[in-house]
């Protein structure tokens, strides 16, 4: 019986969850713009998926950051103009959204998508009128 309950655990839903790969990421996210954040905390970044694996990146009221994303050892590495190191992630296809797990920092709490869109990112670029 105890055998039982066991296999019955293992073989749940949460147990079999698999992280995307490139070609389901990809899918999902090119031509979104989304939103992340923590539960229960406000947003914390916005991403645009562009063709070519390109991505903008911008911390809530940041600087918008350019650069591009890859499959590696079955994560999700980006690395940005402005960092030479690979920012790598777990991604999942929940039923509300993407949820993202740090690998760099596998004890740092899980993004989630607070929303997307196919609206473009704003990215101010310098105060030029001085």
């Amino acid at each position: 019986m105890r055998v039982l309950a066991l296999l019955a655990i293992l073989a749940s839903p949460a147990s079999a969850e698999k992280a995307m790969n490139a070609q389901a990421f990809d899918a999902y996210t090119l031509g979104k713009t989304i939103t992340f954040g923590h539960v229960g905390e406000a947003p914390y970044g916005i991403e645009q998926y562009q063709e070519n694996r390109r991505v903008v990146w911008q911390f809530i009221g940041g600087e918008c950051m350019n650069g591009v994303w890859y499959e590696s050892k079955g994560n999700i590495c980006f690395r940005y103009d402005y960092d030479d190191e690979a920012k790598c992630w777990k991604f999942y296809d929940e039923p509300n959204g993407l949820r993202a797990e740090f690998m760099n920092r596998p004890d740092a709490s899980a993004l989630y998508q607070a929303q997307d869109s196919e609206d473009t990112l704003y990215c101010p670029g310098p105060d030029l009128s001085s």
